[in-house]
């Protein structure tokens, strides 16, 4: 499962050398150079696999930060100052970020890196010799680079195109429009070479399917992103997953064994996940460190103690609402026990319990058992955005523990993979582009799509109707913390809606600033409408 990570850290400083040697016309004194480099299969995937580490640097803290706390579906209120940062989860809560947030500088130039990284590997790669290895290693850096234009498109709209690497002339910003066609220009034309074989040998790099299922996903949101409904192409591209020969993707019975820390290429569902590995530093994967509660750092017999920051909104938790459901264990919630069945205490005192207990004796010891409760409160006024720095303020809001926590790691980090295309969403797609309009195809319709997988995450009766609002609240419970629900409120019109402290209703703000520092690095990039220049 962490081949690739292994084949591509020891690499990536030789790629370095290569390409400072070229840029800055070096001697080179090792036998790495680029008549010897890249030549075989393996250098195919060592080469391609530095974009791959660059994908993974910012999909677990500035993008899920953007993409999920921008939403009704998680909040990180600052708790005794704790965790404010300078407002930056504040903004994300109430839609007030402008350029300077430090999640959007530092999302912009992650993405942008990738793009980088993706351009100096088909540089490397062009004059190499001809075979079906480079064939195929030039189509997945170009799939992945139309990916990593494809989340910049989603989040700012309007952004630059780049694809020459060593480009000195400051490029100019694309309209959205441009850059979807772009995007689905390359993955049409990269599509033959992108191999279909499924499993430890491709896991982790995209191969067709992955090109289908960003197709699927752009013309899903085509309205949104450039005016023009595509919901038939969508439909084709599910079709052309859910057809396809061999059937190499099916739902897993265990949804939560998805998400344990040894999955990998053995899980059916995963069309394209990234790999994570708590030994390397380049990536991090900290669900549960934002997530799980403190308190509970013995029962999962965790090395570390949580930060417990993150947790999610009732407006969000509403749509679990049946008791049937296997996804609800997703979540930590109500009176907290052991394994053992006993229950999870913690001692402290009565002011530790209560930062606002106001009698004499604030210095009592108590023990209480650990009751995690549904609503997030901001109980300190004299900061902002503060919950307060007691047990009741640490035990505000239901947990996600979907990602399951590492247990094996020393460190923070997590080795739990994290898909961003699952088959379910393919399902689920299909269902809602024809819901919109799109024709329905194969014998399947969007009551039976959805029902398909309700069918191995519930043991509830089948729909007999389905709506869109259905299928919005059925996407809530099957996508949580997959960094896909603030896509589907700006799909479904719900971005603009109340929820926790925020009540901003302006549409500008589907999309994010461009932010400040790239704006002083490239002059001609257009800011977004609607945010100061």
């Amino acid at each position: 499962m962490k081949n690739l990570i292994n084949i591509t850290t020891g690499l990536i400083l030789s790629l370095t050398v290569l390409t400072s040697c070229h840029k800055l016309d070096l001697k080179v004194e090792t036998q790495l150079t680029p008549e010897t480099f890249p030549q075989t299969d393996q250098h195919y995937i060592q080469l391609t696999g530095q974009v791959y580490v660059q994908l993974r640097q910012g999909w677990g803290t500035d993008y899920f930060f953007m993409q999920s706390l921008s939403t009704d579906e998680s909040i990180m209120p600052a708790r005794g100052g704790n965790w404010y940062d300078g407002g930056r989860f504040e903004q994300h809560h109430k839609h007030t970020w402008d350029k300077d947030n430090g999640h959007v500088n530092s999302g912009w130039s992650w993405l942008s890196g990738t793009i980088s990284k993706a351009n100096q590997s088909l540089f490397l790669l062009k004059d190499a010799p001809e075979s079906p290895a480079k064939t195929t290693a030039l189509a997945e850096l170009r799939a992945t680079r139309a990916l990593a234009f494809f989340m910049m498109m989603d989040l700012w709209g309007n952004v630059p195109i780049v694809t020459t690497f060593g480009e000195t002339t400051p490029p100019d910003t694309k309209s959205r429009l441009e850059v979807f066609n772009f995007i689905e220009t390359e993955l049409k034309e990269v599509l033959p070479q992108l191999s279909t074989v499924v499993g430890a040998a491709t896991y982790g790099r995209p191969n067709r399917y992955t090109a289908y299922a960003i197709l699927a996903k752009m013309y899903l949101n085509a309205q949104v992103y450039t005016g023009t409904a595509r919901y038939n192409d969508a439909v084709a591209m599910c079709d052309a997953i859910i057809t396809a020969t061999g059937s190499p993707y099916s739902l897993e019975s265990d949804y939560r064994k998805m998400f344990f820390i040894d999955n990998g290429p053995q899980i059916k569902e995963f069309i394209f996940a990234l790999p994570f590995d708590p030994g390397f530093s380049n990536g991090y994967m900290f669900y549960a460190r934002y997530s799980l509660p403190r308190s509970l750092q013995a029962k999962f017999s965790l090395k570390h103690t949580p930060s417990a920051p993150m947790s999610t909104l009732p407006e969000y938790y509403a749509n679990f609402n049946d008791p049937n459901d296997k996804r609800n264990n997703q979540w930590i919630k109500g009176p907290q026990f052991n394994y053992s069945g006993t229950p999870v205490n913690v001692s402290t005192t009565k002011k530790g319990y209560d930062q606002f207990y106001t009698g004499a004796d604030g210095s009592a010891p108590i023990t209480y058992q650990v009751d995690i409760t549904p609503n997030v409160t901001l109980r300190d006024a004299s900061r902002p955005f503060d919950a307060g720095n007691d047990e009741i303020a640490w035990n505000m809001g239901y947990r996600n523990n979907k990602f399951y926590c590492d247990s094996t790691s020393s460190n923070r980090n997590q080795n739990n993979d994290v898909p961003i295309f699952r088959y379910a969403d393919i399902l689920l797609m299909k269902a809602e582009a024809i819901l919109r309009g799109g024709n329905a195809t194969n014998g399947q319709t969007a009551l039976s799509l959805v029902n398909q997988v309700r069918a191995v995450r519930t043991t509830s009766p089948a729909w007999t109707t389905v709506t869109l609002e259905d299928l919005y609240k059925e996407r809530c419970r099957e996508m949580a913390w997959e960094c896909w629900h603030r896509n589907d409120m700006i799909r479904f019109g719900k971005f603009e809606n109340s929820w926790g402290f925020k009540t901003d209703a302006q549409t500008f703000h589907r999309l994010f600033p461009i932010p400040a520092t790239a704006m002083v690095l490239n002059p001609k990039l257009k800011q977004n409408p609607g945010y100061p220049q």
